[in-house]
């Protein structure tokens, strides 16, 4: 049976490494909602700083600990922090560098940028999906890097003004993207393996129905089990090409990670502070 990785990292075990810096970058990911509130695609608001702190990550990657050399130091959880990436913070899951990679190789790059721009203003408009946590767990012994995010779907369906009542029910859930990982110089390449979800403690997940035949529904949908990396091959323009994708380890000092894609933005993760473990969940998908 295969589980994802137990490794409860302490927190903040490297205070003294580059503090002035990594306050200066975690006060600013506060204020910026981890970079979501500067969205060029409605305004420039923000951008400067946006500008800023990208600034101060840049600083910080220069004054860098030794990366490490094998997988196994990026063990456990992490929560993403800040991105200054554009239309979507949901753009770390290796699904999304996946298609921008996909783009990039067909010489063009540009489309993915407005893959992500329709895939933004379609999927969060409107209060229709908010994004929530956004986590990835490392396990180095069996090759995994686990992606997740929590989606909110209609969250804020009222009519402004008319009345206070919401409209539709809120629900959703966590969609888990497993991808094999390895650690190849500064570089950790992935391929896309499967998509997968779990419920979110306090939020309603999707139930069709009512009583105990909706429950069994719902039930199943979380057990579901996409096998993204075989369906990606058979579209034709793919061209049987795996879905791939890579990111740069530009920043690592235990307490935190940074990486960075093929277009240049960057992702800062933390050790969580409140866990939120994934092994259970995978050793149910995953079983012998």
């Amino acid at each position: 049976m295969r589980a994802a990785s137990t490794v409860v990292a302490p927190v903040l075990t490297q205070t003294g490494v580059n503090t002035e810096l990594k306050m200066k970058i975690l006060i600013s990911a506060a204020a910026l909602d981890r970079g979501q509130s500067y969205n060029p695609t409605s305004s420039d608001a923000y951008r400067e700083r946006m500008e800023i702190t990208t600034s101060l990550m840049r600083e910080l990657i220069a004054a860098s600990p030794p990366l490490p050399t094998n997988l196994a130091a990026l063990d456990g959880e992490w929560e993403l922090v800040f991105t200054n990436v554009a239309h979507g913070i949901f753009r770390s899951s290796p699904f999304f560098l996946a298609i921008q990679e996909a783009y990039a190789n067909a010489g063009a790059p540009d489309k993915a940028e407005l893959f992500f721009k329709l895939h933004e203003l379609q999927t969060c408009s409107w209060g229709v999906s908010k994004i929530g946590r956004v986590a990835q767990t490392i396990d180095a012994a069996t090759g995994r890097l686990y992606s997740e995010f929590d989606t909110n779907l209609l969250s804020l369906t009222v009519i402004p003004i008319l009345g206070w009542f919401k409209l539709l029910p809120t629900f959703g859930g966590c969609v888990i993207t497993a991808s094999s990982a390895a650690l190849n110089g500064d570089k950790i390449d992935m391929e896309v393996l499967y998509t997968t979800s779990r419920p979110v403690p306090g939020l309603s997940g999707l139930r069709p129905l009512p009583g105990d035949l909706g429950k069994q529904i719902a039930q199943l949908i979380w057990s579901l089990k996409v096998p993204v990396g075989f369906v990606w091959k058979l579209l034709p323009w793919n061209q049987g090409r795996a879905p791939t994708c890579s990111v740069k380890l530009v920043y690592f000092d235990g307490d935190i990670r940074i990486v960075e894609d093929r277009s240049g933005e960057l992702f800062l993760y933390a050790r969580p502070v409140a866990p939120r473990p994934l092994a259970a969940k995978i050793a149910e998908i995953e079983g012998a």
